[in-house]
């Protein structure tokens, strides 16, 4: 059975202040499922939730997701890829995330920064240019919290082309480059060099059922709260 929040609600009240929580992770490991159900979780505790995706949320940054996720693989080099997405981010948290916790709600996004990361400095670009672009255009508007959803490459990769869509730009990269991918995101929840684009970050075993993943996120969200608990005792 899933367990409501419980010390989470000590530390984020409905409506006194917003929270933005954000899923990482690879090709097919189950982001969308899981914020689905966190949605819920969240709006049954008196939560007004708002769910973003990255590229895309608002029309303009929607346009900008057809040029990413479509087209062939060697459509765009890693430079104009990261600007892409950087743009598309700009106008997501311009219309979008922004306002959502100005008027305190939480904000769950399916993806932020630490994606751009991981797949464009896989692709070449250099880590001090991401970051300086991230200061840029993000500034302090970071997750609270990045839960990084995990599970092996062949796994998530059958899930994720079993969906008969036009966006598998990234998906058609291969094998191999997509356990890079997983390692990377691996990487940037644990290592301090990363703590600028995703400072607080948990790795999250999505090889399980389902169930048992929305359970583990909780618990998570939970840890989470804790600490800020002890912190503010």
């Amino acid at each position: 059975m899933i367990t409501p929040l419980a010390n989470f609600q000590k530390i984020i009240p409905p409506g006194q202040r917003g929270f933005f929580l954000c899923l990482e992770g690879g090709e097919g490991v189950g982001k969308t499922t899981q914020i689905k159900a966190l949605e819920q979780l969240f709006t049954t505790a008196g939560y007004e939730v708002v769910r973003t995706r990255e590229p895309g949320s608002c029309p303009s940054a929607l346009e900008i997701r057809k040029l990413l996720v479509e087209g062939a693989t060697n459509r765009w080099d890693s430079t104009a890829e990261t600007l892409l997405f950087y743009t598309a981010r700009h106008e997501n948290l311009r219309h979008v995330i922004r306002p959502a916790l100005a008027a305190q709600k939480v904000v769950i996004a399916d993806r932020f920064a630490l994606s751009t990361l991981v797949y464009q400095s896989l692709r070449g670009v250099n880590l001090d240019f991401i970051k300086a672009v991230h200061h840029a255009v993000v500034g302090v508007t970071n997750p609270d919290l990045t839960l990084v959803l995990d599970a092996p490459v062949a796994v998530a990769l059958k899930r994720s082309l079993r969906h008969d869509n036009q966006e598998n730009r990234f998906e058609l990269l291969g094998a191999e480059f997509h356990e890079k991918v997983r390692q990377g995101y691996l990487a940037g929840a644990q290592h301090a060099q990363y703590k600028n684009l995703a400072p607080e970050a948990a790795i999250i075993d999505a090889h399980q059922s389902p169930e048992q993943v929305t359970q583990a996120l909780i618990q998570a969200l939970e840890r989470w709260a804790q600490q800020r608990l002890h912190l503010s005792a």
